[in-house]
């Protein structure tokens, strides 16, 4: 680090997410001091699984977080495919290297990730980088940085003065709700999914994404662990999902809530294949969560001042094309990047809004038109989701070109991104070239 760059004030993260661990070790990486506010008293291993698009991946590595760390946390995925109700297939295709990336596509277990991430953080930045139990609540511009608001879980409070402030914190964002009071309330299309994992036998080529049913109704299956050398098992990812009315608006009132098998298997009773059990895979968890599929409308701007939204505080988007954690990622490389061009202040921000909002803000919307499982409908409206051959239904070029737009939109069409240059070049810090 430069000695201008030790008397720089530090750039304050609020969450520390998968969005905001990044950020600190690409903070790191290029020299910037950071802080880390986290609102949870201690950190575990929760969630589920999550995709790693090639984008993110290559983000990753450029970060030293390389293949022998994710595949300790998770599998390279090979294949990407739809099933129609009926078990004729859709639409498949390769993932990741075998697509001819140079980078994979990771299908992990997203608690795992985010441990693997504050070790990094803990380990390159110090141990006291992340500060559990401390709330960002809302921020102050000042003639010459910001000012973060932090509550403790105890209900004390303070201000810390930084050079910049990025929040990192999620769908409830505190900081995204004072930079736009009147935004509207979060956005439900009527879907509802139940969560959980299953040991089982990893299907097709053992590394495979696979959703199976219509649009309204389906369920999403993928191993986000090699097999057991004991049992042969994987633990299976699984998503079943269907869409309901949504006039009355969700009325569970949690946003994520363990529930009984039986309040839901009925949907999906006799979805039996030679190669997947969906009852009994649903039977097979240990516990299930319910979530409803919802999203914020986009905002104009992701900055004010020296403030900037980053991940899911945002773009939150439905979870239909594997990129809210991808997308959170390279948001990091981005503003990085901002910053060794413009420095650590606001045209950085300014920059960094510029290169993402709009585009990104798109790809929400594209995501609540169902994303990549769009064909799926497709295929209800042309045949009733009852067909033998799919050409008969959608050529091939036709779903092809279909997965191109959407590949193109969410930022990792291979071509492109092959022979894309480094988002931060290799050494690159602030204040140094």
């Amino acid at each position: 680090m430069t000695s201008q760059n030790q008397d720089l004030a530090p750039v304050l993260i609020a969450g520390g997410g998968i969005g905001g661990l990044t950020l600190a070790l690409t903070l790191h990486q290029i020299g910037v001091p950071c802080q880390v506010f986290e609102a949870v008293p201690e950190m575990l291993p929760l969630g589920v699984g999550i995709n790693l698009q090639p984008n993110a991946v290559r983000e990753l590595y450029e970060l030293g977080i390389g293949a022998e760390q994710l595949d300790a946390i998770g599998i390279q995925a090979k294949e990407w495919a739809l099933v129609g109700r009926n078990g004729n297939d859709v639409y498949s295709e390769p993932r990741g290297l075998l697509a001819g990336y140079k980078w994979p596509q990771y299908s992990v277990h997203r608690g795992q990730l985010q441990m693997l991430l504050l070790a990094e953080v803990q380990r390159r930045l110090g141990p006291g980088a992340v500060q559990l139990g401390q709330r960002v609540t809302g921020y102050r511009n000042d003639a010459q940085g910001v000012t973060a608001f932090i509550e403790t879980r105890k209900g004390e409070r303070r201000e810390v003065q930084g050079s910049l402030l990025i929040a990192a914190d999620g769908l409830h964002s505190a900081v995204r709700a004072q930079m736009h009071p009147t935004q509207p309330p979060i956005q439900w299309g009527g879907a509802i999914m139940w969560r959980g994992t299953t040991p089982g036998v990893a299907h097709r080529t053992g590394a495979s994404f696979v959703g199976v049913g219509s649009l309204r109704h389906r369920v999403v299956v993928y191993p986000i662990s090699p097999p057991d050398p004991a049992t042969g098992l994987s633990t299976i990812n699984w998503i079943a999902e269907i869409t309901v009315d949504n006039q009355g608006g969700w009325t569970q009132g949690d946003w994520n809530r363990r529930v009984k098998l039986e309040e839901f298997i009925h949907h999906f009773e006799g979805w039996n294949y030679d190669w997947l059990d969906v009852p009994a895979m649903l039977r097979g968890a240990k516990e299930v969560f319910e979530y409803p599929m919802i999203d914020r409308d986009p905002v104009p701007t992701w900055v004010d001042g020296r403030v900037a939204l980053l991940g899911d505080a945002a773009h939150v988007m439905y979870p239909v094309g594997s990129a809210g954690a991808s997308q959170a990622i390279v948001d990091t490389r981005v503003l990085g990047a901002a910053m060794v061009q413009h420095g650590v202040n606001a045209q950085a921000l300014q920059a960094y809004d510029q290169k993402l909002c709009k585009d990104i803000s798109a790809l929400v919307l594209r995501n609540r038109g169902s994303g990549p499982f769009a064909i799926l409908g497709l295929v209800e409206e042309r045949c009733g989701g009852v067909f033998d051959n799919i050409d008969d239904v959608i050529p091939k070029a036709e779903r092809e070109e279909f997965m191109a737009r959407y590949k193109q939109a969410a930022g990792f069409a291979m071509e492109a991104l092959n022979a894309a240059a480094p988002i931060i070049a290799v050494g690159a810090r602030v204040g140094r070239g």
